[in-house]
């Protein structure tokens, strides 16, 4: 089987490990930078390019797209379905899962527990939305941050009150939501694959550090999951449309809540905190998978979703 990778540097942890991993099963994989990648639209005589040549046929491609290259990433991908290529996370999925306030839509309308969140862009509901997510402290989160970028505690009312104005005065979209103290700066990340958790971690922020995102200096530990969050984990993924991504979860006094859903996890915290191959089961999947599903039936099936 021939795999080709979406990602800006073939060097990152994930991708190395996804490389040896298909090379083990005896498969051909390349590594490809995306915004290297351009296309030929033109109704029957489609074509993708790379480096002045047509890119040859993939049996499947792995779309490891960053957030800052979204929109480009997501027209490659789109391109690569159209023609025939099997995905392992379809563009509408991830999609989705790149914006903070959609995904939350749409895990809200399945039935999934969330934080309380508020969404405005009027500077005159600042009180009402503090007062919806319970007060403070509680949290405000840039629509489009990752690795914790753009997600900021305020403590008190009137320093929540100046960085929502500071936000929607300069037009940008944030969220708020609200703080959840019980957790004590941890959260789990639940690694789903084909409908399965496979592996299962709780990070720790550091004693500094609200946020519990290991590139911040987090920790992290393998962790049994109860029933209930491991179906909270695949149900998420589910309603995303996701066949792999990151489920992050915190413990409230009220149950697990879903704090987001990664279609492009890290996999060098996982694996090396729960001793699962990861890299393996990804690959595993896109062997049992390939062909059973068309690209555009799956791209069809992912529309119906919002």
């Amino acid at each position: 089987m021939k795999i080709l990778v979406l990602a800006r540097n073939a060097d990152l942890y994930s991708h190395k490990r996804l490389v040896e991993a298909a090379h083990a099963r005896g498969h051909e994989i390349d590594v490809i930078d995306t915004l290297k990648i351009y296309l030929n639209v033109s109704g029957g005589e489609d074509s993708i390019h790379y480096a002045g040549k047509v890119l040859d046929k993939y049996d499947a491609v792995i779309p490891r797209i960053g957030a800052s290259i979204t929109s480009y990433g997501l027209a490659v991908l789109r391109q690569f379905e159209l023609m025939g290529t099997w995905p392992l996370n379809g563009s509408l999925g991830i999609m989705r899962s790149r914006d903070k306030l959609r995904s939350m839509q749409v895990l809200a309308r399945k039935g999934l527990p969330l934080p309380v969140t508020a969404f405005s862009n009027s500077s005159s509901s600042i009180d009402d939305m503090i007062s919806m997510v319970g007060g403070v402290p509680l949290i405000v989160k840039l629509l489009e941050g990752t690795q914790g970028i753009g997600v900021i505690l305020c403590e008190t009312k009137s320093s929540a009150r100046s960085v929502i104005e500071g936000f929607l005065g300069v037009n940008v979209n944030i969220l708020v939501q609200e703080f959840i103290k019980e957790a004590k700066g941890a959260d789990i990340r639940c690694l789903v694959v084909g409908g399965k958790v496979v592996a299962a971690i709780e990070r720790q922020g550091s004693p500094d550090e609200f946020r519990a995102n290991i590139h911040r200096g987090g920790t992290a530990k393998k962790i049994r999951l109860t029933k209930q969050e491991r179906d909270i984990a695949i149900r998420s993924a589910k309603a995303m449309g996701l066949d792999v991504c990151g489920v992050d979860l915190l413990r409230s006094s009220r149950g697990p809540l879903v704090l987001e859903v990664n279609s492009s996890p890290g996999l060098e915290g996982i694996e090396k905190a729960s001793g699962v191959n990861v890299a393996d089961t990804i690959i595993d999947y896109i062997e049992r998978n390939v062909g059973k599903t068309s690209p555009k039936s799956r791209l069809r099936k992912s529309s119906s979703g919002s």
